[in-house]
């Protein structure tokens, strides 16, 4: 194997790895958005108690999931964190305050909006009728 071979052939994997992933989960019309903060001491809280059991889920193949999380958490409800598209679903949350705040979107309309760390069993159940 030359060189340039050995470089390349661990990017170009995981190239394709990446994008094996990124057109299955894009297809889900299920949305969960997590709003936090790097500041947010119940965010972190939440990520370490949580999210590795969460990406590790089967829901977790069946939905798409958005990562709202700034810097500072009182950055959180601004639109700049929010991409282009997510912009109507922000404009949906009735209180733009608080985090963690998980939101599951369906078609485009929230379907469930909790906010707490403590709520994720909520949002679990809540995700699973929904793909029942």
């Amino acid at each position: 194997m030359n060189r340039r071979a050995f470089v390349f052939a661990p990017i170009a994997a995981s190239l394709a790895a990446s994008t094996a992933l990124g057109p299955a989960q894009a297809a889900s019309d299920v949305k969960i958005i997590y709003v936090g903060g790097w500041d947010c001491p119940p965010c972190t809280t939440w990520k370490n108690t949580h999210k590795a059991k969460w990406l590790a889920s089967p829901e977790f193949q069946q939905v798409t999931w958005i990562e709202v999380d700034p810097p500072k958490l009182r950055e959180a409800y601004q639109e700049r964190y929010w991409p282009g598209d997510l912009k109507p679903i922000l404009d949906q949350v009735p209180r733009k305050s608080g985090t963690p705040r998980f939101l599951i979107v369906k078609d485009g309309k929230i379907v469930s909006n909790e906010f707490g760390a403590s709520k994720w069993t909520v949002i679990l159940a809540d995700l699973k009728k929904i793909l029942e």
